[in-house]
């Protein structure tokens, strides 16, 4: 629960009733909760949210119940979702029309670790700069849930990936999943420098940044003329504002800050972003690697060391 605007200390666990589900709602009991940087922007309030609010909006679990008007789900049918909020709990309702059915063979928790950074990985390189054979993207954070499922589908759709990280153990990640070039920016004094340098002295077609503040500057530099610069989150802090003609001076270059939601705004874009990145995982075409499980009651430390960016891959909280 989020009582009031703030730092992880506000966040707080109460018992509430839950009640039935209501008319095209199912109740799931939730096997694991996905820990996102959204979730911090709300609770900061940069982006505002009425107070007080149950945190979170991704999850799965199985149903075991199913409200007035349901059709195309059952009791005991595995399911799971990625948008709205109230997903940190041990039992929640939700509309069936932000659901989406787990594959056979893929845990629970995997899936609902998957449904946010997944389906954002899938329209950043799909749709938001459609990565083709010899693409090449800047990835930052590429040791992160996102970064890491970015890395490897920009492998598997013919690109190259010169990737970003903090330490030399998040690197070899990168590394292993298939990035072809890896900068360590905490060594490195002008980093779209260095990001030249790893592609022989040319820009990069596409940086996808998650960082933020941190990186912007370098993300813009190290593009080739009209490249793109892909600004998905701020993990280090809000970009101020800046002089939009960087953008012709740079070389016409694009710059985009989208969000999942404008690339699921259907109920048909949902359904096939979702099946096709939990179906990769199920079949073991994509790699995702949950970096931590907390207790509900300790959400407070899983986002202290998500902000501190001590982690790696996804961060789940378990009911």
């Amino acid at each position: 629960m989020v009582p009031r605007n703030g730092d992880s200390s506000v966040l707080t666990v109460e018992d509430v009733e839950v009640p039935d589900p209501g008319p095209g709602e199912v109740q799931v009991e939730v096997a694991a909760v996905g820990v996102n940087f959204i979730d911090v922007y709300q609770r900061e309030g940069v982006y505002p949210i009425e107070t007080p609010f149950v945190s979170c909006s991704e999850g799965a679990g199985t149903v075991t119940a199913v409200g007035e008007g349901v059709s195309g789900l059952s009791v005991g049918d595995r399911v799971a979702w990625g948008q709205g909020l109230g997903a940190a709990g041990t039992v929640v309702n939700r509309s069936v029309d932000d659901l989406v059915p787990v594959p056979d063979g893929l845990d629970l928790d995997v899936a609902a670790a998957a449904m946010l950074q997944g389906m954002t990985a899938h329209y950043l390189v799909t749709d938001t700069y459609a990565v083709g054979p010899g693409t090449v993207a800047l990835v930052h954070a590429a040791a992160g849930g996102v970064g890491q499922l970015l890395v490897q589908m920009v492998t598997a759709k013919g690109g190259r990936v010169i990737a970003t990280a903090g330490s030399p153990d998040k690197l070899e990640i990168a590394r292993r999943l298939g990035a072809t070039a890896t900068i360590d920016y905490s060594q490195v004094d002008d980093l779209a420098a260095a990001v030249r340098e790893a592609n022989g002295g040319a820009g990069v077609d596409v940086a996808y940044d998650g960082v933020g503040k941190a990186t912007f500057d370098a993300s813009l530099a190290s593009l080739r003329a009209r490249g793109m610069m892909v600004l998905f989150g701020a993990a280090s802090g809000q970009v101020p504002p800046f002089d939009i003609q960087r953008l012709n001076r740079g070389g016409s270059l694009f710059l985009t800050r989208p969000t999942l939601g404008h690339y699921i705004a259907t109920r048909e874009e949902l359904l096939a972003r979702a099946r096709s990145v939990l179906g990769d995982l199920a079949e073991g075409r994509l790699h995702l690697e949950v970096g931590g499980r907390y207790p509900l009651d300790e959400a407070a430390r899983a986002y202290d060391d998500l902000e501190g960016r001590r982690t790696t891959g996804k961060l789940l909280l378990i009911p």
